[in-house]
């Protein structure tokens, strides 16, 4: 059965505002630019993260729990889970390889933050690849591992005394600057039509009782 007949199937049931929704959401989402966040440890820094990912239209965030579990609180991130795919990486003794190896056999570049390096700013990074945006621990921002397998760097320039912003607010400023300059550009960096259909089946089922057996089902009877 095709995942348009089984999207169908599904807008039979979900409300027309929930449709639209979908609908008009999907369609800005974008799996280009995605987010990984190492070490964090504050649950109020991680639920804004997610919560932020959410807003720009960031599809996947991906953890790395080498030292810290990434702990979500719900009146802060407002149900930000729900829609953003998380992907954890805390197994063995160097999760944050793992994270990174998938990443770049998905064809990503990775782009570590770090205000102590030379490198670009939000507004001179190259943006016309996929990338992935590395943001450190609280404190100690990236880790030595990742340093050593960042393909570059990525700094936000600073006029005061302290020396780094509040790791979730660096998140908030890179993707809103780098959301802009997609925008702004001619690239194809939102998610395909078939990418769309898929997300609105995922999102179906977990605002529906039983989604993941509806899904099932609708296969099945199609089949």
């Amino acid at each position: 059965m095709s995942d348009l007949i089984v999207l169908e199937e599904f807008y039979k049931i979900i409300t027309p505002n929930k449709q639209e929704m979908f609908d008009r959401l999907a369609a800005e989402r974008t799996k280009h630019m995605t987010v990984v966040m190492e070490n964090v440890y504050q649950e109020h820094n991680a639920s804004a993260i997610i919560r932020t990912c959410d807003c720009f239209g960031i599809q996947e965030l991906h953890v790395v729990e080498k030292d810290n579990q990434y702990k979500v609180q719900r009146d802060i991130a407002l149900g930000a889970g729900r829609w953003v795919d998380m992907y954890n990486y805390n197994l063995g003794e160097n999760p944050e390889n793992d994270c990174i190896r998938k990443l770049k056999n998905q064809g990503y570049r990775i782009v570590a933050t770090s205000p102590h390096t030379d490198g670009y700013t939000l507004s001179e990074l190259p943006v016309d690849k996929p990338f992935a945006l590395v943001f450190g621990t609280e404190r100690r921002g990236i880790s030595e591992e990742i340093k050593d397998l960042a393909d570059d760097f990525v700094r936000i320039p600073m006029y005061g005394f302290t020396e780094s912003f509040n790791v979730s607010v660096s998140v908030a400023l890179a993707l809103q600057m780098l959301r802009y300059r997609l925008e702004m550009s001619q690239l194809d960096w939102k998610l395909s039509r078939e990418e769309q259909t898929l997300l609105k089946i995922k999102w179906c089922t977990k605002i529906l009782n039983g989604g993941s057996e509806l899904e099932k089902h609708f296969r099945i009877k199609r089949s």
